[in-house]
C-alpha cells in the first residue's frame, strides 16, 4: 500500500445528483479538503484548473456527459467599461465597500436570508441556518475576506466606512494573480441599482488597484439563462482544454 504525506491532497468524486442549471441533467463533482499550512497554495493552483472553493472544499464538474459549466475569468486591464457598467457605476457612486475580514454578523445573515428567499428559493442553500452562514464565511484556510457595501455617511473620507443599512456583501479569495468572487449577496428590495453587476464592477476596480490581472467569476454555464449575465464583463477567458483563452471575437 502506497503511503501518502499527510499534506498530499486526495480527491474524491460525488454520486450522480439532479443539476441545479440544467433541466434533467446530473452532475457529478471532484472534491478535495483545502486544510493546514498549504491550503492558500493549493487554493491557487485548483482555481487555475477550474476548481472553485466552498468553505475548505475545492471541487469541479466531473460530469459524464455534459460539458456545459465553463470556469471564466474576466481581463481586469482590459476591461471593456460598456456605456451600461459606466451607468452602473454612476448610480452607485453613492456606495462604499469596505472589507472588513471574516466577521460574519446577524446583520448579514438576515440580508442572506432575505436575497435568498426572493432570488433563490429553490436554490440548495435556502435552508441554511445562522450557524451554517457563520461555517460559511469563517471555515476557511484560505486568504479570503468580506467586503460589505453601504451608502456613504458623512465620516466616510476619513475612516472609509459606510453608514446605514447594509446593501451587499461579498465573500472574496485573494490569489497569486487575481481576485475570485466566492459569493455574494445583496438587498433584493434595491433591484433598480443593480447591485450584483455593481459588486463585479468594483471588484474589477480592485483587482487593478492591487496589481492583480483576473478577476475569477467561477462557472458559465451554457444554456443556463440565470448564469449568462457573466458573459458582460469582457475581454474573458475560458477554461479549455488547451488551457486559458479568450472566448472566440474578443
Amino acid at each position: 500500500m502506497t503511503a501518502h504525506a499527510r499534506d498530499t491532497p486526495q480527491f474524491y468524486l460525488t454520486a450522480p445528483s439532479p443539476c441545479p442549471y440544467l433541466k434533467g441533467q446530473f452532475e457529478r463533482k471532484v472534491f478535495t479538503h483545502l486544510v493546514g499550512d498549504k491550503a492558500a497554495g493549493l487554493n491557487d493552483l485548483l482555481t487555475h484548473g477550474g476548481f472553485r472553493r466552498s468553505q475548505t472544499i475545492a471541487y469541479r464538474p466531473a460530469c459524464e456527459n455534459c460539458r456545459a459549466c465553463v470556469s471564466v475569468r474576466v481581463r481586469v486591464d482590459d476591461f471593456v467599461w460598456t456605456k451600461a457598467f459606466r451607468r452602473n457605476r454612476a448610480l452607485n457612486r453613492d456606495l462604499v465597500g469596505r472589507e472588513i475580514g471574516l466577521q460574519p454578523t446577524s446583520e448579514q445573515y438576515s440580508l442572506f436570508r432575505a436575497y435568498l428567499d426572493r432570488r433563490h428559493a429553490d436554490g440548495g442553500m435556502v435552508d441554511m441556518t445562522v450557524l451554517d452562514y457563520a461555517t460559511m464565511i469563517e471555515d476557511s484556510h484560505v486568504r479570503t475576506g468580506l467586503v460589505e457595501y453601504r451608502r456613504r455617511g458623512p465620516d466616510t473620507a476619513i475612516n472609509g466606512r459606510g453608514a446605514g443599512p447594509l446593501l451587499a456583501v461579498a465573500l472574496v479569495d485573494r490569489l497569486s494573480d487575481g481576485l475570485s468572487l466566492v459569493y455574494s449577496f445583496y438587498d433584493p428590495e434595491a433591484q433598480d441599482r443593480g447591485l450584483g453587476t455593481h459588486v463585479i464592477l468594483d471588484h474589477v476596480a480592485r483587482a487593478k488597484s492591487l496589481g492583480l490581472p483576473y478577476l475569477y467569476l467561477g462557472y458559465w454555464v451554457d444554456g443556463s439563462p440565470k448564469m449568462d449575465y457573466k458573459r458582460r464583463f469582457r475581454p474573458q477567458e475560458y477554461l479549455g482544454a488547451t488551457g486559458w483563452g479568450l472566448r472566440e471575437g474578443e
